[in-house]
């Protein structure tokens, strides 16, 4: 294995453009290239996640017809997560404040506007912390 990029769906994918572009992503590859879009990848750094309409492949998999949101909580690891909250603080939903873990990782939680939970977090890298 190489990679992990999920592909989440979503109903309104331009809301969801511009909640991602907030927290600093940016759009790579889209279907359609113009126009009303079914799917789209974006990036920041090392990630990248897919979105993809409901509707777009609702017929061929009826198993993703789901509510929003769902048991998804995706975790990214950033660094200067301090000037990260404070720029993201004021147009967000913030769901956890920043906090520190007993694993060595400074955290803090945001819903997304389709309902999904994102865990961001900055790891503490010293050697006491390092775990084989």
């Amino acid at each position: 294995m190489e990679a992990l990029t999920p592909n989440i769906f979503v109903r309104d994918i331009n809301e969801t453009i511009d909640f991602y572009k907030k927290l600093g992503f940016s759009t790579v590859m889209s279907v359609p290239e113009e126009g009303d879009f079914v799917w789209v990848m974006m990036s920041c750094g090392n990630v990248s996640i897919m979105f993809q309409t409901f509707d777009s492949l609702g017929p061929e998999l009826p198993e993703i017809s789901r509510a929003d949101g769902g048991s998804l909580l995706l975790y990214i690891r950033i660094q200067n997560i301090r000037q990260f909250y404070k720029k993201l603080k004021e147009k967000v939903t913030i769901l956890k404040g920043l906090e520190e873990t007993f694993y060595g990782a400074t955290e803090f939680s945001v819903l997304d506007n389709s309902g999904y939970v994102l865990t961001f977090a900055e790891h503490d890298n010293s050697p006491a912390r390092k775990v084989n």
